[in-house]
């Protein structure tokens, strides 16, 4: 149950971020956010508890090293990326990197300089009472990620009042993923206090995600509060998604008539293969396509039928001026108006082209 739950959210985290990787790509923005869904799912696989028995054969407890080390990473990522989103990026900018600097090297030093740390899962819960190395290396890592929590919260609580639709819903998702965080990282805290004070500390281990209040708070709420966490990232980029398909439908509307029409005048191309996003290569298309048609004397004004056959026929039909529109109605209307074009021009017979038998 519990490596089914690591796994999933682990393997989901991993997927969202390479769809963001190659979007930022190709955009040139959105690498931080991809960055730290990458490496939050890699923290998820990491700290499963098959995972890390395999890992224990390399060095005790290291994956819990690992996976601790990239949860750091990902939410000094998941701290840039919301300040980017509300506009404070620069604010606090050299604080957020220091503390994630220091945080690392302190966990790291910590850990490898505690002798006796056990092989397969990595649970210390016995271990903090005769090891101060992992007293400082649990308070280190609850303290960071609470700081990291709390400038995510705090940022996101400003940014979602002036937000609106998608945006102002994922940051109400983020504050939701932030309280299941906080309630976490408290009971991490409230664990670690018991087992340093503890005469007898004994391991505590959880037979699944919410079966009882501890696991609760030690499992099941991380979990949620990572899924949380790549939902609330993802929901502002779904309109985007939304028109980036859009995009992509009409461009392969519109590629046989661009075709026939660059074939036709060569001078209206710009450029064979369009850098840029979708949107871009759209508008290039278009003009190319705009281009073309004028120099076939097809004008704004004629109907998709009479522009065909003016395109069939080669005949010069004059173009009448049209009213201007708002930047957005205009490309609309253009985008519509060249989808109609382009079905009736895959609709409609080829010249010269033999007569179906009878």
């Amino acid at each position: 149950m519990i490596d089914a739950l690591f796994f999933g959210v682990g393997l989901f985290s991993l997927a969202v971020g390479i769809w963001r990787a190659v979007r930022a790509r190709r955009s040139g923005a959105g690498a931080g956010l991809a960055t730290s869904l990458i490496a939050l799912g890699v923290a998820f696989c990491l700290l499963a508890d098959s995972a890390q028995a395999v890992e224990s054969q390399l060095y005790p407890s290291l994956g819990r090293l690992l996976s601790n080390l990239a949860t750091m990473v990902a939410a000094y990522g998941i701290e840039v990326t919301v300040a980017e989103i509300g506009g404070v990026a620069e604010r606090r900018r050299r604080a957020r990197l220091g503390a994630l600097v220091t945080a690392l090297v302190v966990l790291t030093a910590s850990f490898f300089a505690t002798r006796g740390l056990p092989t397969g899962v990595g649970l210390f819960d016995t271990l903090y009472r005769s090891n101060p190395t992992l007293v400082v290396y649990i308070a280190v890592y609850t303290l960071y990620l609470g700081f990291a929590v709390a400038d995510i919260a705090v940022v996101s609580a400003g940014a979602v009042r002036a937000g609106t639709g998608a945006l102002r819903a994922g940051l109400g998702i983020l504050l939701v993923a932030c309280a299941f965080a906080f309630a976490y990282l408290a009971g991490k805290l409230v664990d670690l206090v018991a087992d340093v004070t503890a005469a007898h500390p004994v391991m505590k281990l959880c037979r699944g995600a919410f079966s009882t209040v501890r696991c609760s708070l030690a499992v099941g709420f991380p979990a949620v509060s990572v899924l949380l966490i790549v939902v609330g990232l993802v929901v502002p980029a779904l309109p985007a998604a939304g028109r980036a398909v859009r995009d992509a439908r009409t461009r392969a509307k519109l590629r046989p008539l661009r075709e026939y029409l660059a074939a036709r005048y060569p001078d209206v191309v710009r450029l064979e293969d369009v850098a840029g996003t979708g949107r871009e290569r759209l508008l290039t298309m278009m003009s190319e396509i705009n281009d073309g048609l004028l120099l076939s004397g097809v004008g704004p004004s004629l109907s998709p039928a009479a522009a065909v056959q003016v395109l069939r026929s080669s005949a010069n039909t004059a173009s009448d001026e049209v009213p201007e529109l708002s930047e957005e109605t205009a490309f609309a209307a253009d985008v519509a108006r060249l989808r109609a074009i382009a079905q009736a021009f895959r609709g409609s017979p080829t010249p010269g082209a033999a007569s179906p038998v009878r």
